[in-house]
């Protein structure tokens, strides 16, 4: 995968791959099954990589992926599948039945898995990843000679490359990498965060619930038979410290509650817990000569939608089958679309993750006027089949082109 024909002590590699998350590591893999090679340049340690708690909810269209890959094993055994989840309002439940609606489902997976299955496999199969990479500058991709130097086991290095993938996510290197005026950006910051942990305890519901209330959102979701995944609407200055085990429960209780009082939140040990602000974030063409950004480099959704590693995949899928059909027949068309491929996707889930935020979240001003609209589109998407239907095809996943 890795050659020094660019000349002595420089590497060269067709597809230099600027981070070590889903997406670097999707669109590597999804090479190497086609004999293109590349290097993975990473920041981090593979033991931080490996253990960074983040998303959890994998699309039909995601699972798949890893099967075509071969490294859903411990996903078919492991992942929980799920073929609905739970709209409470007005302290009552209103069940979405994806399955029904649309004939597809999700699987709830975390995607610290995701990255050990992908790494696992990648090195397995002669793959490259350069864990603890630092200093890493992209060079000369307005050109037809690109290059990536950095520094490695206490060494400066140069990789010569034909093409680099900026999958480093929303604070890395690659996208400020790209001249000014070049990039447009669309971005929307939104007056609520969400205040989240992990728990040793069993989940109260088989299906992910997302409450809607007047204390503000709440949502349970899961990781695991044993733990449980659980959020908080909170404001974007609030502190952890403020914040005690008790507290957290106690809010978690009120805004989960029923109007008949027969549902309560399994409690437990909490051993993890961030506070994650809420943004909307997206830039415009997501290339530039021969640097091509992916997942997070290029897009943030909020995080009511799960689709942040989803799109981030459906991004890679593309660029994968555009190097793909480059390297066989030369052609450039897949690449020179690849941007307005994937923003036709991005978009859309863009504005699924606003409405669903928009719908769920109490303002931060507590409008009356824009409650009341919130009750009326939670009282349309639980009451008509076609929005439940919209609602459904949208969560579960829309096909790929």
């Amino acid at each position: 995968m890795v050659s020094h024909r660019a000349g002595i002590g420089t590497p060269r590699t067709q597809v230099g791959i600027v981070g070590a998350g889903p997406a670097g590591l999707f669109l590597a893999e999804m090479l190497r099954r086609h004999g293109i090679g590349s290097v993975i340049l990473e920041a981090r340690s593979r033991e931080y990589v490996e253990h960074r708690v983040r998303a959890g909810v994998l699309e039909q269209g995601t699972v798949d992926a890893m099967a075509e890959l071969g490294v859903d094993e411990r996903l078919r055994s492991e992942g929980l599948l799920h073929e609905g989840f739970e709209l409470r309002f007005d302290g009552e439940g209103h069940r979405i039945d994806m399955q029904a609606l649309c004939g597809r489902a999700i699987t709830v997976y975390g995607q610290q898995e995701v990255v050990k299955d992908l790494t696992d496999a990648h090195l397995a199969g002669g793959g490259t990843i350069l864990f603890e990479a630092g200093d890493v500058a992209l060079h000369d991709f307005e050109g037809d000679a690109p290059s990536i130097t950095f520094t490695h086991d206490g060494a400066a290095h140069t990789l010569a490359c034909d093409f680099i993938a900026g999958c480093d996510g929303f604070h890395g290197v690659s996208r400020p990498s790209v001249p000014d005026g070049v990039l447009t950006v669309y971005e929307r910051v939104y007056p609520f965060a969400w205040l989240g942990i992990l728990a040793h305890a069993e989940p109260s519901s088989e299906e992910l619930i997302y409450a809607n209330h007047e204390r503000g959102f709440a949502l349970q979701s899961m990781r695991s038979p044993s733990v449980t995944r659980l959020y908080l609407q909170v404001t974007p200055d609030e502190q952890l410290d403020d914040w005690s085990d008790t507290r957290i429960w106690e809010e978690l209780q009120r805004r989960m509650e029923t109007r008949d009082g027969s549902f309560r939140l399994n409690e437990g040990e909490i051993f993890d817990r961030g506070i994650t602000p809420m943004r909307s974030f997206v830039v415009e063409p997501m290339q530039h000569g021969r640097l091509f950004l992916a997942g997070d480099a290029a897009h943030i959704v909020p995080p009511t939608g799960a689709k942040g590693l989803n799109v981030a995949v459906s991004d890679v899928q593309n660029l994968s089958e555009a190097l793909v059909a480059f390297y066989e027949t030369g052609e450039r068309t897949a690449l020179d679309g690849y941007s307005a491929r994937c923003l036709r996707r991005i978009w859309r889930v863009e504005h699924f993750s606003w409405f669903m935020t928009s719908m769920l979240h109490r303002p931060h001003d507590q409008d009356p006027f824009e409650m009341q609209l919130q009750r009326s589109q939670l009282r349309y998407v639980t009451s008509s089949h076609a929005a439940r239907e919209s609602l459904a095809e949208n969560y579960a996943g829309l096909p790929r082109e």
